[in-house]
């Protein structure tokens, strides 16, 4: 069980641990480049630490914490614009913007959660894709636990219904994987 991170859907390739792409999900078929905005991100490695696979396909959300928002908007006034709506969209706009310095000053984060394509690796389990995917740097979530039957799911649901302001950043609910990605 994981908590669902209230951000902006991103993938990252990786060619023999170097970062070479980074692509909005955008229409579920056909995303938007944004390898440059995602090099100024400092969560995002530019090269994989370790015995990096030839290709690694990661899965993950931007987001902006909600500690960071409220300046992000007393920035954004004191330079003449409009507040920002939400941090979600503050994000994804973010992202999206021509100049990458631009993109620096929004504090941007990235948590991943998904594993794509990939060749020269292999995983057991989602959980052990989460442990190598933090062993090469990347950033993986603090709010997922391995847990064995339903009880677990029930437990860590209603910790996180209580506890959903602890978490450095918004979520929109909880995510249930099978640790089995063969299934």
């Amino acid at each position: 069980s994981e908590v669902k991170i209230d951000g902006l859907a991103v993938n990252l390739l990786y060619r023999n641990g170097v970062l070479v792409r980074a692509a909005t999900r955008g229409d579920g078929t056909t995303g938007e480049d944004i390898t440059a905005n995602a090099r100024v991100i400092e969560d995002i490695p530019h090269e994989l630490a370790g015995d990096a696979p030839a290709l690694l396909e990661v899965r993950g959300e931007v987001f902006i914490r909600p500690e960071d928002f409220p300046e992000l908007n007393e920035q954004r006034i004191r330079e003449g614009g409009k507040p920002f709506a939400n941090p979600r969209n503050t994000a994804a706009g973010g992202l999206r913007q021509k100049n990458p310095d631009d993109v620096k000053k929004r504090k941007l984060h990235m948590i991943c959660h998904g594993i794509g394509a990939r060749e020269g690796v292999e995983f057991d389990s989602q959980h052990d894709a989460y442990e190598k995917l933090a062993a090469w740097g990347l950033p993986v979530s603090e709010h997922s636990k391995l847990v064995r039957d339903v009880d677990g799911v029930v437990e860590f649901v209603e910790y996180y219904g209580e506890h959903r302001h602890d978490v450095e950043h918004e979520i929109d609910g909880v995510v249930v994987k099978v640790d089995d990605l063969g299934m």
